[in-house]
């Protein structure tokens, strides 16, 4: 039973996913030739590569404009209170709307990351989970520690060195 709609159809959905690929490609190599100019510290965090590091200092723009990293906390909607009532994911509480929800997913994803690659993280999170803590309220003081890092990079623009 040969369907020629079918076939054309099938066709057609092909030459756009290679289309869309190919634009993808386009995009991400323009990412990664604007991150290379910027030359961001960011990325010598073992986790953080060009397109997680593109969304942060998208999101984040120019560190001159923040003067500590609770204001960068702040403007993501991740103020310091959010995190000691441990309300931060529970199911009751509304999580603050306000602030880049651009940058709280980026940082979000970013300190997974970090704290899968890099030890002095993945220790971190491991003693919050030991002291009780439920997954992502350990993972809300991860991504504290993670952007006064960013933060000291950035402004001192030294390379990230893994404590031994």
């Amino acid at each position: 039973s040969y369907m020629p709609a079918k076939s054309l159809e099938l066709k057609h959905t092909i030459k756009l996913i290679e289309e869309l690929t190919s634009e993808i490609n386009e995009i991400e190599q323009e990412i990664k030739s604007i991150m290379d100019r910027i030359n961001s510290p960011i990325l010598t965090i073992p986790g953080i590569g060009y397109s997680m590091g593109a969304q942060i200092i998208a999101e984040i723009g120019d560190f001159k404009n923040f003067d500590s990293p609770d204001k960068i906390l702040a403007f993501a909607g991740l103020s310091p209170s959010t995190y000691q009532s441990g309300n931060l994911y529970s199911s009751n509480a509304k999580m603050e709307k306000r602030g880049s929800k651009y940058l709280r997913f980026a940082l979000f994803n970013a300190s997974i990351y970090v704290c899968h690659y890099e030890p002095t993280f993945a220790l971190y999170l491991a003693k919050k989970r030991a002291e009780g803590k439920h997954y992502y309220v350990a993972l809300s003081h991860a991504i504290k520690k993670l952007v006064r890092l960013i933060f000291h990079l950035e402004k001192t623009g030294e390379h990230y060195v893994a404590l031994t």
